[in-house]
Parts: C-alpha cells; sequence; structure tokens
C-alpha cells in the first residue's frame, strides 16, 4: 500500500511532461521554417536594395568582382582613390560621369557594396543553419535536396550578378537589360523556392520534409499564376534596364496611340524586344493586362474556402500593382514609388507561392 510500482509510472507522463515532450517535437519544424521565413526577408530585402542600385545608377562603381576579400570596403584615403581611379576608367564615368567628386563616388560605392554585402551575408544565413540542421539529422532526403537547390541557386546568382556588372565595364554606360532582367528574375525565383518550401514544411517520422498533395485542379492554375508573376517580373526588369519608364508618361495610350510607330525600329528584329524602350514598355503593359486577367479568372473560379480567400488576395495585390505601375509611369518613375512597385511585384510572389503550396495539401503519409 502507498508504494507505485514501475508500471504505474509507465502508465501514464505528468501533464507537464508529456507538454514538454510535445513542444521539444515540435521545435525542428519550427526552427527550420524560422530559417527559411529568415531567408526569404533577406531575399526580399536584397530585391529592393537591387532596385534602389539600379535606380541610383551605382551597380557599375565597384568595377571587381572579390567573392571573398571585396566585403573588405576601402579603409583608407589611398583604398578610396584606387577604387575612384578604377570607376575612373569605364564609360560610365568618361561619357556620363565625368567631373564627379569623390563625395559622390563614395555615395554610389556604398550602395553596390551594401546589395554585395547582403548577399554574402545571405549565403552564411542560409549555409551554417542548413549544415547545423543536417548535421543534427533533422531533414529528410527530398528537404535536403530543396536545400542544396536553392544554395547552388544563391551562388549561381553570384555568377550572374557580376555576368550583368560585366556587360557595363567596357562598351557600355549601363549593364545590358536583359542580364537585369536575368539576374532580378532568378532572385524572384530562388525568393518563390524558399517560400514554397517554408510552406509545405511537416514533420514525419522524427524528420522536417516537404508535404505532397493530392493534385487539386486549382493548382494547376495556381502554379501557371506564379510563372506569369515571375515572367512580368522579368519584363519589368527590362524596362527598368533600359530606363523606358522615362518616356511615355501617359496612360492607356502612348504617344495617343496603343502601339507606338517606333516598336521595330531596331535591327535586328529581335533587339526590340530587349532594347528598344518603346517596345520593351508596351510589352510590360499588356503583360500587367494579362496578369491582371489571369489573376481575376483564378479569383473566380477558385475553389470555396481558404482557397477562394487566398486567391481573392492575390487578385488584389494584384490590382494594386497595376495602380502602383501606374502611379509610377504618369509620374515618370520617382524613386519611391519605383521601389514600392518593384516590392510590391515580390509581395505577389509571396502570396502565390503560399496559395500554391496550401492547395491540395497533405500532411500525413
Amino acid at each position: 500500500m502507498g508504494i507505485q510500482t514501475a508500471g504505474t509510472d509507465m502508465r501514464a507522463a505528468p501533464p507537464r511532461d508529456r507538454d514538454a515532450g510535445a513542444a521539444a517535437a515540435g521545435r525542428p519544424l519550427a526552427l527550420v521554417r524560422a530559417w527559411l521565413v529568415v531567408v526569404a526577408i533577406m531575399v526580399f530585402a536584397m530585391v529592393i536594395v537591387g532596385g534602389a542600385t539600379r535606380l541610383t545608377d551605382s551597380g557599375l562603381s565597384i568595377t571587381e568582382w572579390k567573392p571573398i576579400m571585396g566585403a573588405i570596403p576601402p579603409l583608407s584615403d589611398t583604398a578610396w582613390a584606387e577604387a575612384f581611379e578604377k570607376y575612373r576608367q569605364i564609360p560610365e564615368y568618361k561619357l556620363v560621369n565625368k567631373g564627379m567628386s569623390l563625395a559622390e563616388f563614395q555615395f554610389i560605392f556604398w550602395w553596390e557594396w551594401g546589395h554585395r554585402l547582403l548577399g554574402r551575408l545571405i549565403g552564411v544565413v542560409f549555409f551554417v543553419p542548413f549544415a547545423l540542421f543536417w548535421a543534427k539529422g533533422w531533414l529528410d532526403a527530398a528537404l535536403t535536396r530543396r536545400s542544396v537547390l536553392l544554395f547552388v541557386l544563391g551562388g549561381l546568382q553570384g555568377v550572374i550578378g557580376w555576368w550583368m556588372v560585366a556587360s557595363g565595364l567596357v562598351d557600355r554606360v549601363d549593364v545590358a537589360p536583359y542580364r537585369l532582367a536575368t539576374h532580378l528574375t532568378l532572385a524572384a525565383v530562388i525568393f518563390v523556392l524558399t517560400v514554397l518550401t517554408a510552406t509545405t514544411l511537416v514533420e514525419r517520422g522524427g524528420l522536417v520534409g516537404l508535404s505532397s498533395t493530392d493534385g487539386s485542379s486549382g493548382r494547376t492554375a495556381a502554379f501557371w499564376l506564379i510563372v506569369a508573376a515571375l515572367a512580368q517580373l522579368f519584363l519589368g526588369g527590362l524596362v527598368a534596364g533600359n530606363d523606358a519608364g522615362l518616356i511615355y508618361n501617359t496612360w492607356p495610350l502612348m504617344g495617343g496611340r496603343i502601339v507606338p510607330v517606333e516598336v521595330w525600329d531596331l535591327a535586328p528584329g529581335w533587339r526590340n524586344l530587349f532594347e528598344n524602350h518603346a517596345t520593351v514598355q508596351l510589352i510590360h503593359r499588356f503583360g500587367g493586362y494579362g496578369l491582371f486577367a489571369f489573376a481575376g479568372a483564378h479569383a473566380v473560379l477558385a475553389g470555396r474556402g481558404a482557397e477562394r480567400r487566398r486567391a481573392g488576395l492575390v487578385f488584389a495585390l494584384v490590382a494594386m500593382q497595376a495602380a502602383l505601375g501606374i502611379a509610377t509611369l504618369v509620374l515618370s518613375v520617382p524613386l519611391a514609388l519605383a521601389l514600392l512597385h518593384q516590392a510590391m511585384a515580390i509581395v505577389i510572389l509571396a502570396a502565390a507561392s503560399w496559395h500554391y503550396g496550401r492547395i491540395g495539401r497533405i500532411v500525413a503519409g
């Protein structure tokens, strides 16, 4: 009497112990998701800083690619003089900024340096926790492969960033528009994959992995909505790369016409799709109309409940983006509005990715 047996102790753990066990079981999932959310936020910031770097014409201020040593900025008057002298050798200085003061150079240098530093920090913030989670055995094979893919894409983004900058160091006074658009779009793809991964995480069998789906009919449309948003972002990159928002600052017509007269002025003809200011603006306009119609149709045809609410949110964001794009154009691309327009494009991708990741999601199995 009064003596508890071992069997009695094993029959039911105290409530406090059960709660602690449940919390410990969910900790890997929470930490992995928090890690991916932080990375996504940093990529979002990277896109905005990159937009500011472009709009302040700062991207060519650093004329070398030093992935490791480039993290250290000039720390002496001599180092600043050397960096400025290298900038003086490129066409942008000779043809656009000749006579620029050291203080003016430092302003554009810090924008580009900050942009590159943020890219390096994203690499560290991604890789270190990933290595830790992998070493602890928290990640299943599918999530490990997805994480490695994201890391490789991040490295590729650095290479493409230099490929973009290099295009403006010899024969041009700015970077090639199609290279800028590629750099921007790859950043957006990395962002989408990161958000999708965070959205579809589950924990099963003691491992954190990716949930499966049931192939719901609305899922295909949601996927193509992401693709359409990425395509529109690429077209916006071409507009930014050509400074095409500084012409035809009227809407809905361009010089009193739906299609301006000079859309095929360049030869060979394919150059118009990438370098003709009127053409890239025209295509971006119609891309926006198409995305608006697609998002609206998807919102109407989406399933009931949460799926329809998510689709409605994406459409509302696309409608806001359309209004913001028109305002940015009509006001001749003020810096604040241009950055807000670019930020909204990433917000749309976040909402569309979350929407796609939740459709037909299967947690168990």
